[in-house]
């Protein structure tokens, strides 16, 4: 029955996790189910490592994996792509429960809570105690640690860590007379819109996200769910205000709002031909989005997400988890593993190679990292807006309704006659039960 419930959990779990995570790409093809079966050296602990996400993301592991094996002769790992995160955490429960799990993975974090709770991590409390010395979670950015535990134990390692940032098209802004330092605000993210669309462009393209409304619900002051997870709160004035901005930006053609599978995939396109001025996306795009730029011949800039009350953001991305029920010698090599790949030097290394955050405070102020961000501004926003970071919901449930809150915002946005504190109640209603199971 929890083998049930699960599967139909993780099933709904991509709307949060393809927003939330990073970008896609050819490698985000999914392969098979099991991890690759090509037979280590005699004397190896072999180790099975899957992940998510394709592109420069999975470029980036596959060069940190192969430096990892190529660093000792005791143990090997065995990397394979499962797809999205949505694909990596089914198949990642379908093995646990067949006996083939990997021994460590991606884990989006919005889905640490069903994982930890279902018995499937090991509790890494006593691992990063004991390893002190090395692992120094201390030197963890403080505003990325919230997800990575769970009732008070340790599940998962900050590694790909991202955050939703603004990215902005500086050549657009300057040729319609606008400012590139800003919009600061909604207020001024709407004017600054009725000026491009004056100019006959599309101010913004985006799809309806819930990773997105997070940060919008935080920047008014509230918060999806409650404190303990069990009542959703999105129903209240800081949780429609949202709506009703985008909403309005959406019926006067600020906004042009992208629905469906390939939702993504079409606001990066209208950002890419210079269709739209303004996205919000994953810093886990930074790397990319310079490369588009100089591409297409215009200037690129990142900033905050813009600020109602105040500012305010979730984080997301994925840490390292390990899976139990791993032999000991397994469960030792697996750490080791996770330490190396989590490290400050590799820590730099896939912020530079990607634009994820650099996870670890003496790599953000490391005398590398600050010399290529005066060349490359645009990758250290995203860890200056870690001040206003706010957790995502733990809830075991979440996934469910988050595809609620989607469901909810998509009809009060694109129906005329749907008034957004009628479709956040409805869903508020929807989503108590859910999370009363």
């Amino acid at each position: 029955m929890f083998k049930k419930k699960l599967v139909s959990i993780l099933a709904v779990s991509s709307i949060i996790m393809l927003t939330a995570c990073g970008t896609g790409g050819a490698g985000d093809k999914a392969a098979s189910g099991s991890a690759s079966t090509a037979s280590a050296p005699q004397g190896k602990i072999v180790i099975k490592y899957w992940t998510a996400n394709g592109g420069k993301i999975e470029e980036a592991k596959q060069n940190l994996v192969k430096k990892f094996n190529e660093s000792q002769n005791k143990i090997e790992v065995q990397q394979a792509n499962q797809g999205n995160y949505d694909d990596l955490h089914a198949k990642v429960q379908a093995a646990f429960a067949a006996g083939n799990a990997p021994a460590v993975f991606d884990l989006e974090i919005a889905s640490t809570g069903i994982f930890s709770r279902s018995g499937m991590l090991v509790d890494l409390t006593p691992l990063a105690a004991r390893d002190e010395a090395q692992v120094n979670i201390k030197d963890f950015n403080p505003g990325l640690m919230g997800n990575a535990y769970v009732d008070g134990k340790l599940y998962g390692i900050p590694f790909m860590r991202s955050t939703p940032i603004f990215y902005k098209n500086v050549t657009m802004l300057k040729d319609a007379g606008l400012d590139p330092a800003g919009p600061k605000n909604w207020k001024e993210l709407e004017e600054y819109s009725r000026v491009l669309k004056a100019k006959g462009k599309t101010p913004m393209t985006m799809a309806v996200g819930v990773w997105e409304y997070e940060a919008l619900v935080a920047q008014s002051g509230g918060k999806v769910l409650s404190e303990d997870g069990k009542k959703a709160t999105f129903n209240t004035a800081e949780g429609v205000a949202p709506v009703e901005f985008w909403k309005k930006m959406s019926d006067d053609g600020l906004i042009k709002f992208v629905v469906g599978k390939t939702a993504g995939a079409d606001a990066d396109k209208d950002w890419t031909n210079q269709i739209s001025a303004f996205k919000i996306g994953s810093t886990a795009g930074v790397s990319a989005s310079l490369e588009v730029a100089k591409g297409n011949n215009f200037v690129m800039a990142t900033d905050f997400m813009p600020a109602n009350k105040s500012y305010g953001v979730p984080t997301g991305g994925c840490q390292l988890a390990i899976t139990s029920k791993l032999k000991d010698a397994e469960k030792e090599a697996t750490w080791e593993f996770v330490k190396f790949m989590t490290s400050k030097e590799n820590t730099i290394y896939q912020h530079k190679y990607v634009g994820y955050l650099p996870n670890r405070l003496s790599a953000l102020q490391s005398d590398e990292l600050q010399n290529y961000y005066k060349e490359f501004p645009q990758y250290k926003v995203a860890s200056d807006q870690l001040q206003y970071a706010v957790l995502r919901p733990n809830a075991n449930a979440y996934a469910e309704v988050s595809k609620t809150i989607i469901d909810a915002m998509t009809k009060a946005i694109l129906e005329k006659d749907v008034k957004p504190q009628d479709a956040m109640n409805e869903a508020a209603e929807k989503a108590n039960k859910l999370l009363s199971k």
